[in-house]
């Protein structure tokens, strides 16, 4: 019995997978056990989606060998895999919207009392799954539809616990989540590992990898550069295993000369049916972060500013001037830029070429700039260092670090003097994250003005010259550079703190 503990559950040898020709994974090895949280770290393209599909049956391996529990398998859909006790939970959520949880949970697979379903069942099936999970919060008879984020993420894992799971690949399961609901996803997972289930965890945030990992297998260019104990490990040394890079490269320092300069925009006492009371200075050459929960209007205070959802009350002010947002097409004109949080849906035309997509709001807005936009389009692209076949790739092949990438492409073909960021770097790699971030300095460097709307803390943190923190739709407080997480989450509780401008 303590041999078959210690050997793993899940066994990955000399696995490789090609693509039209080009290789993608390449001779990966891999191995869990019961009880582990495994992290796997790469950049974009590093090949993790494939190693995880390959497992899940999406697709079939080209070579090497899967074993669970010593027994090889190979499995050529993802019902052979659920058999097999391994599920896997994937960032792009596979749920029907208008039906429950329960019915969502047991899809396809329902369990009947003669010829009809057994709902009473399959809702207390349903409710012991989550009940198991520590989860009280969601019922088994509530429309999918009428969760939040956060609970769906749930009702995916519940469902992959349904089908008997010993192993559950993740990926990015906390990509659209804030502070307090990826701590009710972190104590699911100590959960599971707590009762022996082995779980392949994929995130690009690094704090989750070191906070739940036991294990970190690194993925470059489709191949395993190396696999260490997560506490023989620190920030720098996975940083530079992923991207070759030293960690000080991480948030670049501002370029010499940057300084904030003539005050670009300016809301006074701005205010909607999501916002009240803000009062709100960009600069030319500085960047501003914007940082709270969930819900606390973050995203609402970029929308109004660039008019998806204008202000209806208060007074704003672009380079000395009026203005006034009544639509995105006029924020455009004033060249402010928006760069969404869901870039899939929001940002990018994902059956269009690249070259499509980097000339899509100069068409809409600046037609007769089109030629000239037409002509600087590689050079930009060039510059934030996209990888494509060539500009008429259509862009749902790319990555998402060079999807996001194509995106701001688009925005810098319109010249902005104020760029609002929301989330720019969520879902993308650590290489990725990088080239955001150089770009932003760069921005700044050249007489921009910038607000980034960031869940991640560090990020708002190492980026930030100001730190504006939100809650229930008003500004909470703002921090000075050098301020620490704590001060930032007391405020946005509404914990009382010291060095805060209210």
């Amino acid at each position: 019995m303590n041999e078959r503990a210690s050997s793993p559950v899940l066994r990955v040898t000399g696995l490789s997978k090609s693509f039209f020709g080009v290789p993608v994974l390449q001779d990966a090895a891999l191995q869990l056990h019961a009880g582990e949280v495994h992290g796997l770290v790469g950049e974009n393209g590093a090949g993790k989606s494939t190693l995880m599909k390959v497992l899940a049956g999406v697709h079939e391996r080209d070579a090497g060998t899967v074993e669970i529990d010593g027994t090889p398998v190979d499995f050529h859909h993802p019902t052979q895999a659920h058999a097999a006790g391994l599920s896997t939970v994937f960032q792009e959520f596979n749920l029907l919207p208008d039906r429950t949880v329960a019915e969502n949970v047991f899809l396809g697979r329902e369990p009947r009392s003669g010829l009809l379903v057994d709902r009473r069942a399959m809702n207390a099936r349903t409710g012991d799954l989550l009940e198991d999970l520590g989860v009280t919060s969601i019922r088994p008879t509530t429309t999918v539809s009428s969760l939040s984020v956060a609970q769906q993420q749930i009702v995916e894992i519940a469902k992959a616990i349904s089908y008997d799971a010993r192993i559950i690949s993740m990926d990015e399961p906390t990509a659209a989540l804030a502070g307090p609901e990826v701590e009710l996803l972190y104590a699911i997972i100590r959960r599971l590992r707590a009762r022996g289930t082995a779980i392949l965890y994929v995130s690009h945030r690094l704090r989750e990898i070191f906070d739940l990992c036991d294990t970190i297998t690194v993925l470059k260019d489709g191949r395993v550069v190396g696999t260490e104990p997560a506490s023989a490990m620190d920030d720098a040394s996975l940083v530079r295993m992923m991207v070759g890079r030293p960690i000080s490269a991480y948030f670049p320092d501002e370029e010499p000369g940057t300084e904030a300069g003539r005050e670009l925009l300016k809301v006074e006492d701005g205010g909607n049916d999501q916002l009240d009371a803000i009062d709100l200075t960009l600069r030319a050459g500085e960047i501003v972060g914007v940082a709270g929960l969930q819900g606390s209007g973050r995203t609402e205070l970029v929308e109004a500013v660039f008019g998806v959802h204008p202000f209806t009350r208060g007074r704003m002010e672009l380079d000395g001037r009026p203005y006034t947002a009544s639509s995105p097409r006029q924020a455009v004109r004033q060249r402010i830029a928006l760069i969404t949080e869901d870039r899939k849906s929001q940002g990018l035309s994902l059956d269009q070429s690249v070259l499509d997509n980097v000339l899509g709001v100069i068409r809409s807005v600046f037609p007769r700039r089109t030629p000239e936009a037409r002509r600087a389009a590689p050079g930009v692209l060039s510059s934030l260092e996209v990888v494509a076949r060539d500009l008429d790739q259509e862009v749902q092949y790319l990555s998402g670090g060079n999807q996001q990438k194509v995106v701001l492409a688009k925005w810098l073909a319109v010249d902005p003097r104020v760029v609002l960021l929301d989330e720019p770097t969520r879902g993308i790699d650590v290489g990725a994250k990088i080239a955001v971030y150089q770009l932003m300095r760069r921005l700044a460097a050249e007489g921009r003005a910038i607000l980034m709307v960031s869940s991640e803390l560090p990020e708002v943190l190492g980026m930030s010259g100001r730190i504006l923190v939100m809650r229930d739709g008003r500004i909470a407080g703002e921090l000075p550079p050098g301020s620490t997480e704590e001060q930032v989450l007391q405020l946005a509780t509404g914990a009382r703190t010291e060095g805060a401008t209210p």
